[in-house]
């Protein structure tokens, strides 16, 4: 695993990620007759934990977290003995000298009971909710059947309607909640084992609260022997494995931290002594085009090398929400995990942290800093302050430009190449809100060669939160009426506040132009009636997408481009005016069918304009299996290259 340093000042390893568990040991944890029968921490060298144990390089027992448990006997023999399946395997243990789980009541009281998973598996089926410490940290469970459970769930947790990812014990089941193609059952079982975004299986086995509103679940399988355990042994259909954290705020992964933050939340306590080296979340991933497009990159990708063709040592900081940074170093590059939105202390501590972990790791330090172009960032602030402290340069990066060239590095693209980077919001050269953009990327520079149509986005970062905001803002300047009009599709209880926001609209306050995609797509959910609030970051946009992943019709209205812009606000008077004459879901179809029209006529423009043939496709929108899906077949019909993140 560890290779021997050639590059004087840089550790040259490739630090493993964190493998499921194995065929062979699954096998064994199952057996009577086996030594490590039903042992929740078995592993060998092709499974178990590597990133979340490791400390220290170079790869060895004394630098991991494993350090504190002396083999036993039969274990070294395993250890020492190059024909074994265990040959070095730095996790080894056994129930006679590895690490041990205990349950805990809400109040850290251990709970005596010879089997402390049969004591987990009775409360769950109890309808209670469970923090389980797992790989990376902990999960807060509950049974995915029970409706009840998981609305104290997202009580307790204060999440009203962001989904919640489920646990099932093997593909059988999988295929029981959710529509599976081939492609999606190999990641499922995969040794990274991600949450999978997948079509629900209709009607839905589960709790309707898992996902409510929503034609997608996340879904995973075991990865631990532990959860393998639970699942089996308590013939479990599904188990909501959620992060265990308050919200907005980093995945616990210690004990006496997580006893302090989950006991408002978890009635009971799945603990172990095997220490977390540093937390790390499930990784997130949707299939698109037969291939993985990466959600949330943390456990089981992370810390892979990416190849990266540059010969300086860089940091670069990341955006303020969904948080990672990456560190190169010649020619490879290391993305972070996700470390969530930069808006509190706890997330901000935990990314200073999961940096210095990995400068320590690969025994590099950065020559030059980047950041994100927007001066109000935390993770600009913390780029400032590292090249402050260290006296180093720090590049500031347009937002936009950094999506395309992060695509275009993942698969080695040279420029010159557009690219179409549709998003919620990032800072534009002049501090305009973009996000809808068409870029040409050159070798030093770049141009905005089109864009979607600006409309005022009504009290700024406050529209982010209310999509309704957005909606009075394409109907205002869509031309389809007054207040009054307006006030007929939003609830009675958001007059007050509307009229306000239509004064705000008038006189032109707090309005700066936005050409975000986002920001349309919440116009567009609130027109239909579907989110008038965003509880999390998307909900309008994914809950749109549901509905038109249920149309019964397929209507494509013409898109209005005038040269390289496209205007967005004919879109929304045609939606607005079909709202009592069509079905909700085929009209969510229509807006999304329309802008892949429109999004292919502006990029085939440009590309005959300026002679290209390339063209990357990034930024948030681009989660969107229907616009990613269709826009990508379009332009590659018309052929494009087409690259996705």
């Amino acid at each position: 695993t560890v290779l021997e340093s050639t590059k004087g000042k840089y550790q040259s390893a490739h630090i493993p990620p964190d493998v499921a568990t194995c065929k062979a040991c699954l096998s064994e944890l199952f057996d009577p007759s086996d030594r490590r029968y039903r042992y929740p921490f078995i592993n060998c060298t092709d499974c178990g934990p590597r990133f979340t144990v490791i400390e220290g390089l170079p790869y060895d027992r004394e630098k991991t977290t494993m350090r504190k448990f002396a083999m036993c006997p039969d274990c070294l023999a395993e250890y020492t003995n190059p024909l074994d399946r265990r040959f070095h395997a730095e996790p080894n243990a056994c129930p006679v000298c590895g690490p041990r789980v205990w349950v805990t009541d809400r109040a850290g009281r251990k709970i005596e009971t010879q089997d402390p998973l049969a004591l987990v598996i009775k409360a769950l089926k109890e309808g209670k909710i469970v923090a389980l410490k797992g790989l990376g940290g902990f999960h807060l469970a509950c049974d995915a059947t029970n409706e009840k459970a998981c609305q104290t769930l997202r009580e307790r947790k204060r999440r009203p309607a962001k989904p919640l990812a489920v646990m099932v014990p093997d593909l059988e089941r999988a295929r029981e909640v959710a529509c599976l193609s081939p492609e999606e059952e190999e990641l499922l079982a995969s040794a990274r084992s991600p949450i999978l975004l997948a079509r629900k299986k209709r009607p839905f086995p589960l709790a309707e609260r898992v996902a409510p509103g929503l034609e997608i679940i996340g879904l995973m399988l075991p990865y631990t022997p532990l959860h393998h355990l639970i699942l089996k042994e308590g013939a479990f259909l599904a188990l909501v494995m959620t992060s265990g954290n308050l919200s907005g705020e980093p995945i616990c992964y210690e004990n006496h931290e997580a006893l302090k933050k989950l006991s408002p939340i978890a009635d009971l306590f799945l603990l172990h002594d095997r220490d977390i080296a540093v937390g790390i979340d499930d990784s997130v991933v949707r299939v698109v085009e037969k291939r993985p497009l990466l959600v949330r990159r943390a456990r089981g990708y992370v810390p892979e090398a990416l190849p990266f063709p540059c010969e300086k040592s860089v940091i670069s900081f990341g955006p303020h929400l969904k948080n990672t940074f990456t560190l190169t170093r010649p020619g490879e590059a290391f993305v972070s995990q996700h470390l969530g939105d930069l808006e509190n202390l706890e997330t901000v501590s935990f990314a200073l942290k999961v940096r210095q972990h990995f400068e320590k790791l690969l025994g590099t330090e950065a020559e030059l800093a980047a950041c994100d172009l927007h001066p109000d960032y935390l993770s600009t602030f913390l780029a400032r302050a590292y090249a402050s402290e260290r006296n180093r340069p720090l590049l500031p990066v347009q937002h936009h430009l950094a999506h395309a060239v992060a695509v275009a590095g993942e698969h080695r693209l040279n420029p010159p190449f557009l690219g179409l980077i549709l998003d919620g919001l990032g800072l534009g050269p002049e501090r305009e809100l973009w996000g809808g953009e068409l870029l040409l990327v050159k070798r030093n520079s770049f141009e905005r060669v089109g864009h979607l149509v600006p409309v005022p986005q009504p009290g700024g970062d406050a529209a982010t939160k209310k999509p309704w905001r957005m909606f009075l803002s394409y109907f205002r300047t869509g031309g389809l009426g007054g207040l009054k009009e307006a006030l007929t599709f939003l609830p009675k209880g958001l007059a007050s506040e509307a009229k306000l926001v239509w004064q705000m609209l008038e006189k032109g306050l707090n309005c700066p132009l936005t050409t975000s995609l986002g920001r349309f797509f919440d116009a567009c959910a609130a027109a239909l009636g579907l989110c008038y609030e965003n509880t999390f970051e998307g909900q309008a946009p994914m809950v749109l997408e549901s509905a038109a992943l249920r149309a019964s019709q397929r209507m494509v209205w013409e898109p209005a481009l005038n040269g390289l812009k496209f205007d967005l606000r004919p879109l929304f008077a045609k939606l607005v005016r079909l709202v009592t004459k069509e079905t909700t879901e085929n009209l969510a179809y229509a807006v999304h069918l329309t802008l892949v029209k429109g999004f292919k006529e502006l990029v085939w423009t440009a590309a005959q304009r300026y002679g290209l043939t390339q063209v990357v496709l990034g930024g948030g929108c681009f989660q969107n299996l229907i616009l990613t899906t269709a826009l990508k077949r379009e332009l590659e019909e018309a052929g494009l290259e087409v690259y996705l993140p």
